[in-house]
């Protein structure tokens, strides 16, 4: 229980820590990576503290590929991208242990190889803010 409570996601999800959300259900919560690896780069969580996809109940999987599928759609629509990397990590590698699924805005010549992920960062909030409302606007 401690470690819901230490945890950044949950403070997410709680309204506790600040975040621009592009998607809620009852469920899931999906917001823009603070360090993305491109500009929209989109963390999806169960509002529930998971630690990893091992760990997923049942009765949130559909519900999670789902939210998957309708971001990585998002950010071809909204971002002009032309297609998406949808990951994730399950303990190694995974900097926050709450579950979360990465999807990463990609375009031809972009620069990602392999399992190399840098980071960039948005100009400011405003930025970062307008991302988010233009994945909100072909969600919603």
């Amino acid at each position: 229980m401690s470690e819901a409570r230490s945890c950044v996601f949950c403070a997410i999800v709680a309204g506790e820590t600040e975040a621009d959300r592009v998607l809620e259900t009852e469920d899931l919560v999906a917001f823009l990576d603070q360090r993305p690896v491109f500009k929209g780069h989109v963390l999806l969580v169960p509002r529930e503290h998971v630690v990893t996809l091992p760990d997923l109940p049942a009765r949130l999987r559909d519900g999670f590929l789902a939210a998957a599928q309708r971001l990585a759609t998002a950010v071809v629509d909204g971002l002009g991208a032309q297609g998406s990397f949808v990951a994730m990590n399950n303990t190694v590698s995974q900097s926050v242990p709450h579950l979360h699924l990465h999807v990463v805005p990609r375009t031809k010549g972009d620069g990602l190889r392999g399992f190399f992920w840098p980071r960039t960062s948005y100009v400011d909030l405003a930025e970062r803010g307008e991302y988010a409302a233009r994945l909100r606007a072909v969600l919603e």
